[in-house]
């Protein structure tokens, strides 16, 4: 009898340790589970025959693509599978088409084109990865490659982003689309997609010289003034990039953040900001940096975001539009999916 027990609890032991990560994910809350079922079927609605999805006054169509696919990718539907497999492969035949021989995906006539193309990058990096038809990969491929190679040319000599291609506006590079680029970038890195390590480097040093030394991100290396939503996503590109916490620059960044970026904290609602931007990126910050921290600013931030949620589905302040700030909230409801690499702790 002492033998069979023994046996039975080796055997226990043995199951428990090799549980899949899935296995042992914490229970959802219904009302996250209904909020973000609703938002995703408003994307779903909203998404033109073309495959697009648009902000205000037709605004930002790659960019708004990328978004709100991502945020289907999150809920486990692929381009083959799942509620949203539709909508997602109407979505990367829409940006496959936008895909230009110079490696832009987009148009350069487009409102801030390098918005676009980096949230591309993002999405169609992680579609690369569970893409099963060979044909369409290497499609995928080519125009990851491609990409990276505008994105590298892109870069201005100061190692940021502009709203366009330095080769366009030499002189201007700016916080917020320099996170866009290097989180596109490393998302094609961990797809297997060659992704030049200078490229990177250049960024991480410009987010470095931008930064004040209190720990804000400033609009630009020209000045600007530190603003907390900026600073949380230029911590999000730094983690992204392999610095984290234990940097002495990152932890005054995250500092600055927790003073200004906080639920409940004046910063995190200034008009610079922008809410849903904001918060986009800090929720990704503070995911990574493990449960205690977490489950704390989860609370707050998942209740501000549901009390907001529209009868539609859709979340309507701010000025971008209800794709925009729906695409998002809908993916910091779903991190706990950790459902891209750089999303994963």
């Amino acid at each position: 009898m002492r033998q069979r027990i023994v046996i039975l609890v080796v055997a226990l032991a043995v199951l428990c340790l090799g549980r899949p990560a899935e296995a042992v994910k914490k229970k959802k809350d219904p009302k996250i589970v209904a909020a973000v079922s609703r938002a995703l079927d408003y994307l779903a609605r909203e998404q033109r025959r073309q495959g697009y999805w648009e902000a205000n006054q037709s605004q930002y169509r790659v960019a708004m693509t990328a978004l709100a696919g991502n945020a289907m990718l999150a809920e486990g539907s692929t381009t083959t599978r799942g509620k949203y497999s539709k909508n997602i492969r109407l979505a990367v035949d829409y940006l496959l088409d936008m895909a230009q021989p110079s490696g832009l995906i987009g148009f350069k006539d487009d409102y801030h084109y390098t918005y676009g193309h980096g949230f591309s990058m993002l999405f169609l990096s992680q579609v690369f990865g569970e893409e099963e038809d060979a044909e369409r990969r290497a499609d995928l491929k080519r125009v990851l490659i491609k990409a990276v190679e505008f994105s590298a040319q892109a870069q201005t000599e100061r190692g940021g982003w502009g709203y366009v291609s330095a080769k366009d506006q030499p002189n201007f590079d700016e916080g917020s689309t320099c996170i866009t680029q290097v989180q596109g970038l490393r998302a094609c890195r961990n797809a297997g997609i060659p992704v030049p390590k200078e490229i990177i480097e250049k960024a991480k040093k410009y987010i470095q010289d931008c930064t004040t030394p209190e720990g804000g991100v400033q609009y630009s290396i020209r000045g600007g003034g530190a603003r907390p939503p900026i600073t949380a996503a230029a911590c999000a590109a730094m983690f992204n990039a392999g610095e984290y916490g234990e940097s002495e620059h990152v932890k005054k960044m995250l500092e600055f953040c927790k003073q200004n970026v906080w639920p409940g904290k004046a910063g995190s609602n200034q008009l610079f900001g922008h809410w849903h931007y904001a918060h986009y990126y800090y929720a990704q910050v503070v995911y990574r940096l493990g449960d205690e921290e977490w489950n704390k600013y989860f609370a707050d931030t998942s209740k501000e975001i549901l009390s907001k949620q529209s009868a539609n589905g859709a979340w309507k302040d701010g000025h971008v539009g209800e794709v925009y700030n729906t695409a998002m909230n809908t993916t910091i409801l779903q991190l706990d999916n950790g459902f891209l690499p750089i999303y994963q702790r």
